[in-house]
């Protein structure tokens, strides 16, 4: 009477997996640097507006009386210097102004000032992108890295014995 069992047998890999490991490192140490990157924008930026010293006025859809310093109230004081430029200019644009009118430049200003705050709002989209992104690519990092980490290769075989 034969019994059959089984031995294990283990096998170096097929194929070298330093260079797949090295991607993986480098993956998580990007992830890791677009996080700080994008924090120390986030800071830089909103430290900046908060050095302003713009509040938002009580007339502004949102965050009346706060100090701008982040996307949402840089937002909404763009939003309201339109509104109090549309106001000032009888709801007419810079471009639609005669040049002689003295309200031009008011337009012309208000203009420049919603353009900066719409550059800091776009500047923190992308410091937050840049973090989501390093968020990411550490997680694939880490998952490539840990299925580079199988060391061997285990084959299972059928053995008969007597």
């Amino acid at each position: 009477m034969s019994t059959a069992t089984t031995a294990d047998t283990i096998e170096a890999p097929a194929k070298k997996v330093g260079f797949v490991k090295i991607a993986a490192v480098l993956g998580i140490l990007g992830g890791v640097a677009l996080i700080v990157v994008g924090i120390a924008v986030w800071v830089m930026v909103s430290s900046q507006l908060r050095a302003e010293n713009i509040v938002v006025p009580d007339d502004a859809m949102a965050f009346q009386g706060q100090v701008v310093d982040g996307p949402f109230t840089a937002y909404v004081q763009a939003d309201i210097i339109q509104h109090h430029a549309l106001e000032a200019s009888n709801g007419a644009t810079y471009a639609e102004l005669d040049r002689d009118d003295p309200v031009r430049a008011t337009m012309m200003n208000a203009s420049f000032l919603r353009a900066s705050l719409f550059t800091s709002v776009v500047s923190f989209g992308v410091a937050a992108f840049a973090m989501g992104i390093g968020v990411l690519s550490i997680l694939f990092g880490a998952a490539i890295y840990r299925l580079a980490a199988v060391p061997v290769v285990v084959r299972r075989t059928n053995v008969s014995g007597a």
